[in-house]
């Protein structure tokens, strides 16, 4: 009888363990890109727990299928691991979701005919907040304007019941009607503030444009404004923007983003929803305030994996100078379409030095936005002298973030210090148009969206969109990758420095949480990593460039859960 029992506990041993090695998740049939060197290829895996437990073929599965065990026959399409957003503004893209979009406007007239037509739906006194316009990419020129900025007249005339706050595409100005600029107080006799300019007409009145710094002018009113909402209210679009983001996240095969600026409100926004389960993406955040606002507050910091790996805050963002598109990219020449002009210092330097003594007192990484190439070289600089640790693996891995114009003597500079180029492929083909027209050929060529030659010069790359400054398209940042090529026109900019297809998808995963330190937990597809994963139309590696541009995400999974599928 002993014996007999012996028997049944061992067969209850093997049944549970057996039990134990189901997998949630079984992937088969698929043409997978790993991004690992180990085990490039495969075309099954197993999930179980939200991790990867089994990689290689399909026979190799047979014994992690069980009765509740999920199942995708990926039909020999390409599998990958999720795509990483490296560098975009989760809230400012929720809030582009909500409000106006002027992304896709091609004229001056398009933007008034939006705005006219949300005024009509308003209240007298409400204000009307949008995002996206960009005179540099507009069909035509407005008749009047100043450096192709056209003036609010118009748009004054049929909006005098309601100010308005129209974010540039970059971020780095806005244009005002008539109704703001008077609640503001802006006239003639208004100054420009430090970093900052109020475009005029030859006669000194401004046109609605401001111009960097000058932005607070028309910010702060609109702040006050704000002020007077119910809290309620507020948080209650901000959450409706959330959940728009994390939407258009999903559907384009992002399991993680970076986000390039968080207050300290927003952060515990976030902390509140990774603890309650309901961020359905992995959020890695930048607290951006500035020193005196942070000095004293940042012993809770860093934040690593809240909420089951969901919230990371372990960085803080500053920034040196403005965008190129709005004469704000701190240039070591002036420009060549304003000769007497070479950008703005939009942070002083003492106080970025001041935040970065605070990074490394509290073991954060700096990130510092730069655009031209004297704002990087400064960055650098200052990398050098407050850099706890030098070099990638070991090192303190701060970053540039966008490092879109570079003098040809700092590209090395990059690698010897360990500093991650934290660049965005789509800005290259979505301001090509325009960049000779500031830059000139000769510093375009050399040193404009140089990714070829901080590759070659062995410096770590991070990729991105900067949503919403662009499209949150991690397939039309790709493209521009392999391509430097406009999708519409066919534009090309300086091919020489494109990246290749294994370069392009390893900036969008490994190279991403590398930038973020996560690189032993995403970024490739091996067991014990977690199971984040992409299914995509075309493979990426071998389709035509053409058809780059024609590949749909079948299917996003974060965590082992299926969290978009298409036509369903």
């Amino acid at each position: 009888m002993r014996q007999f029992y012996f028997l049944v506990g061992i067969l209850c041993l093997c049944l549970s363990c057996s039990s134990n090695q189901h997998a949630d998740l079984v992937i088969m049939n698929g043409n997978i890109h790993t991004v690992s060197t180990d085990t490039p290829k495969a075309t099954s895996l197993a999930v179980k727990n939200g991790k990867i437990i089994a990689l290689g073929e399909q026979v190799d599965m047979e014994t992690y299928l069980g009765e509740e065990t999920k199942t995708i026959d990926a039909q020999g399409k390409f599998v990958m691991p999720g795509l990483i957003e490296g560098h975009g503004h989760f809230s400012g893209m929720g809030k582009s979701l909500v409000n106006i979009n002027l992304l896709d406007t091609k004229s001056w007239e398009e933007v008034i005919e939006r705005v006219a037509a949300k005024a009509k739906t308003l209240q007298k006194g409400e204000w009307i907040e949008g995002r996206g316009w960009h005179q540099e990419k507009w069909d035509s020129i407005p008749l009047q304007n100043v450096h192709g900025y056209p003036f609010h007249d118009r748009l004054s005339e049929l909006t005098k019941d309601n100010p308005i706050i129209l974010k540039h595409a970059s971020g780095h100005s806005l244009f005002a009607n008539k109704a703001a600029m008077d609640i503001s107080k802006v006239s003639i006799e208004t100054g420009n503030p430090a970093g900052g300019e109020i475009v005029r007409d030859k006669d000194g009145y401004a046109l609605g444009v401001f111009e960097e710094r000058a932005m607070q002018l028309i910010q702060n009113s609109y702040d006050e404004y704000l002020e007077g909402i119910p809290e309620e209210k507020k948080y209650a679009l901000w959450i409706e923007g959330i959940e728009k983001a994390q939407e258009k996240c999903l559907a384009n095969g992002i399991t993680s983003f970076q986000d390039a600026g968080s207050t300290f409100k927003e952060i515990e926004y976030y902390k509140s929803l990774a603890d309650n389960g309901d961020l359905d993406i992995r959020l890695w955040a930048m607290i951006r305030h500035r020193y005196e606002d942070m000095k004293g507050k940042l012993s809770q910091f860093p934040i690593i994996e809240r909420g089951n790996g969901f919230f990371t805050v372990r960085a803080i963002k500053s920034e040196i100078d403005g965008a190129l598109g709005a004469f704000g990219a701190w240039l070591l020449k002036p420009y060549n379409d304003k000769p007497s002009f070479e950008g703005q210092n939009t942070t002083p330097i003492t106080e970025v030095s001041s935040i970065a003594k605070l990074a490394k007192e509290h073991d954060l990484q700096l990130c510092v936005h730069g655009i031209g190439d004297r704002a990087n070289r400064l960055i650098l600089d200052l990398f050098e002298e407050y850099m706890p640790e030098k070099g990638y693996e070991n090192g303190s891995r701060w970053r540039v973030e966008h490092a879109q114009h570079l003098h040809p003597k700092d590209i090395k500079r990059f690698h010897e210090l360990g500093a991650i180029a934290s660049m965005q492929a789509i800005h290259c083909t979505s301001d090509s148009p325009f960049v000779e027209k500031r830059l000139g050929h000769q510093r375009s060529k050399e040193g404009a969206y140089a990714w070829r030659s901080l590759l070659d010069s062995g410096a770590r790359l991070a990729n991105g969109t900067d949503v919403p400054v662009e499209d949150i398209s991690p397939i039309d940042c790709i493209y521009a990758a392999v391509t430097r090529k406009r999708k519409d026109t066919g534009f090309e900019f300086y091919t020489e420095q494109k990246m290749t297809r294994t370069e392009a998808i390893k900036s969008y995963t490994l190279d991403n949480a590398f930038a973020a330190f996560e690189e032993d937990q995403k970024g490739s597809l091996e067991i014990g990593k977690l199971a984040d994963i992409v299914i995509l139309s075309n493979d990426l590696l071998s389709c035509t460039d053409e058809e780059i541009l024609e590949t749909k995400v079948l299917y996003t999974i974060v965590d082992g859960e299926i969290k978009y599928q298409a036509n369903k």
